[in-house]
């Protein structure tokens, strides 16, 4: 049985021969910072440094993946416009292409302006959303032949990455999270219209982008950030009126024109939203986060086990950062053994990777992956 077949009973729970690792797979399971290229030198490999604007993920190195044996490779990414208004200021600072203002503060892109704070639904008439239309023919070129090669030359799992941003997430940007949140609850006209822009861009970036590459991806992503590490930044009855019908439509939408499982992002605490995720249509949660409120690996299985598969997990607040060995194969024990159910968990840490992660400490977590990756009942059981 190869990776896609694995991959393939892993989502259905019907157990697979050998577990599903994950390592920059998708935007949300990679690595940030130089974390990559320490990794690198501490491996004996050379190292070369790239700074990355916001929204396009690192790709992690071949020599690293293959070390590791990981299953997973990724194609795609963000699709910028070319008719938006983007427009580079130094090379530490630029406008994006919805107008959001970033900095580099050196590791991440913060967003310093918010060009809608304080708009009313009105104001969303005069503003330059990007044009979808104007997307970049070359690049859609580049994505599909590399996402061809891959599916056609290799037994990868392929994920193409989500190619346009949240609507939460892009409303929280553009108007700052405080005032977007006071809108949800005051200004139900704005949120709606703002929405529907969104959703009209999210659709014909979907058509266009999907049409290329769905027949060559196993799972594509999304992320929306819609927790904190205690709960919502909503009420779970905000969350199902004003995001849950356009991430149902965005994903029914994406299913259309692909094959491929639909993975969601969330930080945070979204345990009051999963049957809603459920019902969005997503298959595959991540990045189950252990430190937060009624995200652990038990209460998950407790309530949800079989009804969903589960991506990351694998703690990257505490235990990876500042354990031991020891304590880094018993984190992996722990995770795989309770999240496993004949399939049904996909292995990878609970967020990308951080720079101030030692490199040992790296090493010594997809070791104890490799070690559970082949036979993994009989390892768990033992």
């Amino acid at each position: 049985m190869n990776r896609r077949e694995n991959f393939k009973r892993t989502l259905t729970h019907t157990c697979p021969d050998q577990l599903i690792v994950d390592l920059g797979g998708n935007p949300l399971s990679s690595m940030e910072g130089n974390s990559m290229e320490k990794l690198l030198d501490f491996l004996g490999y050379k190292a070369e440094t790239e700074k990355l604007p916001f929204g396009k993920s690192k790709r992690i190195d071949e020599k690293i993946l293959k070390y590791f044996d990981i299953d997973t490779r990724s194609v795609g990414g963000i699709l910028k416009p070319k008719k938006s208004l983007y427009k580079k200021i130094s090379d530490t600072e630029y406008v994006d292409e919805w107008g959001i203002r970033r900095k580099f503060t050196g590791m991440y892109w913060e967003f310093v302006s918010a060009p809608l704070k304080d708009a009313d639904a009105s104001d969303l008439d005069d503003y330059d959303f990007p044009d979808p239309e104007s997307i970049d023919e070359n690049e859609l070129d580049r994505i599909e032949k590399e996402a061809k090669d891959l599916y056609e030359n290799t037994d990868y799992v392929i994920c193409g990455e989500h190619p346009v941003y949240g609507i939460f997430e892009l409303g929280c940007w553009l108007c700052g999270f405080d005032d977007y949140l006071i809108k949800m609850a005051i200004d139900p006209d704005f949120i709606k219209k703002f929405s529907e822009i969104v959703w009209n861009y999210q659709r014909q970036v979907i058509e266009i982008y999907y049409s290329r590459i769905g027949k060559y991806i196993h799972y594509t992503s999304s992320g929306d950030d819609f927790a904190t590490q205690n709960n919502l930044f909503m009420s779970p009855d905000m969350f199902r009126t004003f995001i849950k019908p356009y991430m149902k439509e965005r994903i029914a939408l994406t299913k259309t024109m692909t094959d491929a499982a639909f993975l969601h992002h969330s930080c945070g605490s979204v345990f009051s939203i999963i049957n809603d995720l459920i019902d969005c249509g997503t298959d595959i949660l991540n990045p189950i986060q252990p430190k937060a409120t009624n995200m652990d690996a038990l209460t998950l299985r407790r309530h949800f086990s079989g009804k969903i598969t589960f991506h990351g997990g694998l703690d990257t607040q505490e235990i990876i950062p500042f354990g031991n060995e020891s304590q880094i194969y018993e984190e992996v024990e722990r995770v795989l053994s309770t999240l496993w159910n004949r399939g049904g968990y996909i292995a990878a840490t609970s967020h990308n990777i951080q720079q101030d992660v030692p490199s040992q400490n790296i090493v010594w977590l997809f070791e104890a992956l490799k070690k559970y990756k082949h036979n993994i009942l009989q390892k768990i059981k033992k």
